[in-house]
This record gives C-alpha cells, sequence and structure tokens, in this order.
C-alpha cells in the first residue's frame, strides 16, 4: 500500500487512533464538570477532542485518492491529523501535495508533529485559521477534497473550491448525515450540482461528472 504501509507511520496511526478512542470518555467528564457542550462551533475547536475518522475510513480515503491519482488534495478541518497522515502519504504515492487546513492552534501543532513524525512534510501543508480565508490561495486544479470541519461550513467550503476542481474531482464528505451538513447534502444531491454521489457508511462521496 506504498507510503501508508510505513512501519512507522502505522505505528503512530494506530497510537493515534487508540488516543482518539477516548473522546467519548472526554466528553462524559466534560458534562459531568457542567461544561456548556451546547456552544456549537467553540466545542469544535477544543483541543481536547481528537474528533477523527476511523481507521476503515481513512483506509478508504486513501484508496479513493490513490486510485483517482490525485495529485492536488484539499482537507477541510485536520484536527489532531489522522485523516491528514491518510491523505498525506496518497498524496507522497502520487506525487502531488495535501494542502489540510485547521482553525484550533494546539491542534495546528499536533499535526505539524505528526507529519513530521511520520516523515510527510514534504507532501503537506497546513494552513492555519479559517478555511475559508486560507483556501482562497490554492490554486486547481483540486482533485480530492475532503470535508471534516465544522459541518455548518461544508457547503461554503465546497462552494469556494468548486471552481477549481478538476474534471472528475473527488468530494468525500464525513458525517454525511449530521443535521448541520444538510444544505451541503442538499447541494449535490441535486440533478443540477453537476456531480454524483452515493453514501458509503458514514461518508458521501460525490464526483464531479459534469
Amino acid at each position: 500500500m506504498g507510503a501508508l504501509a510505513d512501519d512507522n507511520l502505522q505505528k503512530l496511526l494506530r497510537e493515534l487512533h487508540e488516543k482518539a478512542s477516548g473522546d467519548q470518555a472526554r466528553w462524559a467528564d466534560r458534562e459531568a464538570r457542567g461544561s456548556d457542550t451546547d456552544s456549537g462551533y467553540e466545542i469544535l475547536r477544543l483541543s481536547e477532542f481528537y474528533l477523527a475518522i476511523s481507521p476503515q475510513e481513512g483506509e478508504l480515503l486513501y484508496l479513493l485518492a490513490r486510485a483517482s491519482k490525485a495529485h492536488r488534495l484539499v482537507e477541510f478541518g485536520a484536527s489532531f491529523g489522522i485523516s491528514t497522515l491518510y491523505l498525506a502519504a496518497a498524496a507522497a504515492d502520487n506525487g502531488g501535495h495535501l494542502f489540510t487546513t485547521e482553525v484550533q492552534p494546539e491542534k495546528c501543532a499536533a499535526a505539524r508533529a505528526h507529519l513530521k513524525r511520520a516523515s510527510l512534510t514534504d507532501h503537506a501543508t497546513l494552513l492555519e485559521g479559517d478555511a475559508r480565508e486560507t483556501l482562497k490561495g490554492i490554486d486547481g486544479p483540486v482533485d480530492f477534497l475532503l470535508l471534516d470541519g465544522w459541518k455548518g461550513m461544508y457547503l461554503s467550503v465546497f462552494e469556494l473550491l468548486r471552481p477549481k476542481m478538476a474534471k472528475s474531482a473527488l468530494v468525500a464528505a464525513d458525517n454525511w448525515s449530521h443535521d448541520g451538513a444538510a444544505d451541503y447534502v442538499a447541494h449535490v444531491l441535486d440533478s443540477r450540482s453537476g456531480f454524483t454521489t452515493r453514501m458509503i457508511n458514514y461518508m458521501g462521496i460525490s464526483c464531479f461528472t459534469d
């Protein structure tokens, strides 16, 4: 499986997935301490939560990016960089580059450290800040897009990059059924969108076919 099979990367991914599995306990502890769990975007920014994809989803993203020969990849929402590592590995194998985004400074520092540990820094650039601003400078064509940040921003990020997408570009949207992503889902399912979409587990996979 190319770069993804690297022993060092696999060890790191196992460690990170194990840490991410503690999110439920961390959330329960936060509720027990009486913290505000309804503060929307601020909750997503909390540095203690990984909000990560599963190993199976990571491998799916890697395989989709590899099979589509994606050269320029973009990720919205790196968090601690678990999905970033899968996509950076695909970028390395494809001779391409990943541009990933994260708004929370502590998570940016962690994601950069993980990319360095995995020897993937030459194949990934982390853009710190609001993705609606940091992604404005990304040149096309974008071959692969992962939407995995704040669900209410899926459509705005998608629309920002839509004019830069390559023919047959793939878009993967995690937590597809989340209420916050409803406007994005309605948009790509519309027959006029130019995209063909199917759901695989919790991800909506769309291909630009127009």
